[in-house]
């Protein structure tokens, strides 16, 4: 094995990619190689052209995958995980957080956006932004009636149960270090096994973060290692506290936006069922990516009498979505604010909305912001998390038939939508194509007996299906369950009692 030439070549990759100096070079080979608990190997840096290794052509997990290969025939690594070992490896690499906040607000003075690449790039670069892992996911598109919905299959995101969501957002745990995954104290942490009596936790040498001002509070930037869009961003509170939405939320994702006008920002709804997976830490997340709900039109305007400076309409989209539009970034704060207020305290039976049992409130909204030319939009998708006994995991949640592809939280990504499915639909669905193809009897197969009656309303609505359209269709009828996802997550439906009501709650506005 090409130890040495593998450390040097990952050194030189280093220093192409600026993450270290020409000096550093000695420097970072043996720290690797203490890293990886190796003893002393001979650099080889007189022996290659340092100018070959080209950034974007150098084979980095490859490289990677040498240097865990070695350290494990050399009995090291103890009981961590490969990753754990590439963000210690990849942390040697990684500059300090405070050279790295140093050149981000350098490019940010003149340029935000550039800034953001910056810090893009070097994510990347080192191994945090999970480049490879991200290009095996399956990702599509599909035409629907409410436009072409995105489609994708997560290799590397475990199937959660909403239910665990509720109870990891009801535990608020303050004893373990870092509190949370999204908590700023990740920075160059180095993780925990899952023999520790505080449980598992990634290794996260390699992550920097941004400290970011938004509101007099502050908050860090960073990207998310598993990216499901372009420049998937997270924004997280430094306080470790639950995920809320009020004004000052609106006030801050208009800020974010002002400064980072290519990026849209969002927050996730700060209740179970309707929020995302993780509701313990406040954060928000954007990027640069345009969702179909930013591409659909407003079908009805409608006016709020006390924030005349304020347009807005109801966008034709499944979920229940009220686009507010101003250039006054303090009017459509106040203006979200009301519409909130009213919305926290409403019901309407006859739609199965109720605003609160007891003592336990049930309506939210999912805020999105954007900069559009002089203006702002905010885009308020109402969400209301109310169950009963035909629908226990939510009236508003996907029906249980469909949880066969989706039964997670539709959080604020999906609602815009972009479907975050399992990697276990990979080969579920590869499975039913092959059976559907060769028209074999499906129930004789019990690892996808979940799909069976799905699978077979296939084959019923498509006599045509053979081995040359069959992923094609499979594909197509996997996102029509998705859109009657969003259509189940929608309070007020697209029919007449939905409208009427729409209309009723509109008018209390």
């Amino acid at each position: 094995m090409d130890l040495e030439g593998a450390v040097t070549r990952l050194v030189e990759y280093a220093r192409n990619a600026g993450l270290i100096e020409s000096d550093d070079r000695i420097w970072a080979f043996n720290a690797i190689l203490d890293r990886m608990g190796v003893p002393g190997a001979q650099p080889q840096f007189e022996a290659v052209e340092s100018t070959y290794y080209d950034v974007d052509a150098f084979d980095l997990q490859a490289t990677l995958s040498t240097l865990i290969a070695a350290s494990r025939e050399m009995g090291n690594g103890g009981n961590a995980l490969d990753e754990e070992l590439v963000a210690q490896i990849m942390g040697v690499l990684t500059p300090r957080p405070s050279e790295v906040t140093k050149r981000f607000y350098e490019l940010f003075e003149n340029e935000p956006m550039s800034a953001c690449s910056y810090l893009y790039t070097l994510s990347c670069d080192v191994d945090y932004v999970k480049r490879a892992a991200i290009a095996r996911d399956i990702k599509w598109k599909s035409a629907t009636p409410w436009g072409a919905l995105d489609i994708t299959i997560n290799l590397s995101k475990p199937e959660k149960d909403p239910r665990a969501i509720a109870q990891a957002a009801r535990s608020f745990a303050r004893t373990r270090y870092p509190a949370c995954q999204l908590c700023i104290e990740n920075e160059g942490y180095a993780g925990r096994s899952s023999n520790s009596p505080l449980g598992s936790h990634p290794s996260r040498q390699n992550l920097r973060i941004i400290p970011l001002g938004l509101v007099g509070e502050q908050w860090g930037l960073q990207y998310s290692p598993y990216a499901y869009f372009d420049e998937h961003c997270i924004v997280m509170s430094r306080e470790h506290r639950p995920m809320h939405v009020d004004k000052t939320c609106f006030m801050r994702l208009i800020e974010f936006v002002s400064r980072f006008e290519g990026y849209f920002i969002g927050s996730n709804a700060d209740l179970p069922i309707v929020g995302g997976s993780i509701l313990s830490h406040d954060h928000f997340q954007g990027g640069k990516y345009e969702f179909a709900m930013m591409k659909a039109p407003v079908d009805e305007r409608f006016e709020l009498a006390r924030f005349p400076n304020v347009a807005c309409g109801i966008v034709k989209w499944p979920a229940t979505v009220l686009r507010l539009r101003s250039a006054d970034g303090q009017e459509i704060v106040r203006a979200a604010n009301h519409v909130l207020d009213v919305w926290r305290a409403y019901s309407d039976e006859s739609v199965g909305v109720l605003a609160q049992t007891g003592n336990t409130a049930h309506n939210t909204i999912t805020p999105i912001a954007r900069k559009n030319g002089d203006g702002f939009l905010l885009d308020l998708a109402l969400r209301c998390n109310i169950t009963n006994d035909e629908r226990p995991f939510g009236v508003f949640h996907p029906r249980e038939e469909l949880h066969h592809i989706k039964k997670e939280n539709i959080g604020l990504i999906e609602v815009m939508g972009m479907a975050i499915l399992p990697p276990r639909l990979r080969n579920e669905l590869a499975t039913i194509e092959k059976l559907l193809a060769s028209d074999e009897d499906i129930s004789g197969y019990p690892e996808i007996a979940m799909h069976a009656d799905w699978a077979e309303q296939i084959r019923e609505r498509h006599p045509e299906l053979d081995e040359h359209n069959a992923e094609q269709i499979i594909k197509d009828e996997v996102a029509q369950v998705f859109e009657n996802v969003l259509e189940d997550v929608g309070v007020f439906k697209w029919n007449a009692p939905g409208r009427a009501a729409l209309d009723r709650f509109l008018s209390v506005i």
